[in-house]
């Protein structure tokens, strides 16, 4: 049997709103979003001292204020954020080639062969975290574990500033615990479904049979089942870029008509439009995919004149793409939002107004 591996899963602490403190001293110590302007943005970042308000990331902007009036507002500078992820790669590179990015602020590394630090993956954990605090004067969170999942959960486990190492021997009474939505991947409307199942914990997860979730959804059942067991066998794949974003969604009971699809959209384009904003991109090409009740599958797609990365703009791309013909009365089990011809969103100067 082949030794486990070294992963490290490392998250900058309320990356923009960290760089704008620490660019900004009268910034510092006060409840602060990073959003660009107007009632329909989102919250890109919120700083630790605006998180008690309840203001968090990709909330409206409108709300994080109701929530804290005295929360500052500041537009994001993605050039200041390419320029820091950049000297923050540089110090993954010191240590290990198979590194994989997830965005600006983000990313895994395997260290089962490291370049430097030794052969203790929580050592070279916490020199990466030094190193990062002496080259840019920000602080990381990183989890240590054998596979992606794991190291990514244990990071979210002692944020900010933490440095937290979930051993194999550990794994089986953590994930029995732990409530289904704190499982990576598993949002708020797919813990509702499992909840309505009986399925609240991991321990829950791991009762149910493999072949049962996945008849009840899809692909993703096995791989539930494989997180409840804390299984993953995912590689880190360096420089891997990213070709598109996007975002699905199964429903339990069949979507009947155009105006059901449609009141979907949204929810697709927002959780569209987060990836994007934390990866820092934007793009020109909207694809619509739709699975039917007799499971066949269909997208159709549009290019835009100028990339986009907005929510509104997003679910008005997909609504044009979507017409009575296109459904020829069938239900609809899943609707999904995809974006390619990506850019970086600091490109963008604004957004174009569509179909106009």
């Amino acid at each position: 049997m082949s030794a486990p591996r070294k992963i490290i899963h490392v998250d900058m602490d309320a990356f923009y709103a960290s760089v704008e403190q620490r660019d900004d001293a009268r910034l510092r110590g006060h409840p602060l979003a990073v959003a660009w302007g107007g009632r329909r943005s989102v919250v890109l970042t919120a700083s630790y001292e605006a998180r008690p308000f309840g203001v968090r990331s990709a909330m409206p902007l409108y709300r994080a204020l109701e929530r804290c009036p005295d929360l500052l507002v500041v537009p994001p500078r993605f050039e200041a954020y390419r320029e820091v992820s950049t000297r923050i790669r540089a110090v993954f590179a010191r240590y290990t080639a198979q590194m994989e990015p997830l965005s600006l602020d983000e990313a895994y590394l395997d260290v089962s062969a490291p370049l430097r630090g030794g052969p203790s993956a929580t050592r070279i954990a916490a020199a990466i975290r030094a190193d990062i605090f002496a080259d840019t004067g920000l602080t990381a969170t990183a989890g240590v574990s054998v596979n992606k999942f794991l190291a990514k959960l244990a990071s979210g486990m002692n944020k900010p500033d933490g440095l937290t190492v979930l051993l194999p021997r550990d794994v089986d009474t953590l994930l029995a615990s732990l409530p289904v939505q704190d499982f990576h991947g598993i949002g708020p409307a797919t813990a509702a479904k499992l909840a309505a199942r009986g399925i609240h914990t991991g321990a829950d997860l791991r009762a149910a049979s493999p072949e049962t979730l996945s008849a009840q959804f899809g692909s993703m059942g096995q791989h539930f089942w494989q997180i409840a067991h804390g299984l993953d066998d995912r590689p880190v794949e360096a420089n891997r870029p990213h070709k598109s974003i996007g975002s699905e969604e199964t429903y339990g009971d069949d979507l009947r008509g155009v105006d059901a699809v449609l009141t979907r959209l949204p929810v697709l384009a927002e959780a569209v439009e987060r990836r994007m904003e934390r990866a820092g991109l934007a793009g020109r090409t909207v694809v619509l995919k739709l699975k039917f009740s007799d499971r066949t599958v269909l997208t159709r797609r549009v290019t835009l004149p100028a990339p986009v990365h907005l929510a509104p703009e997003l679910a008005r791309a997909a609504a044009h793409l979507l017409t009575p013909e296109l459904l020829s009365g069938r239900g609809v089990r899943l609707a999904g939002i995809t974006v390619a011809g990506l850019c970086g969103v600091g490109e963008v100067r604004s957004q174009p107004g569509l179909f106009d």
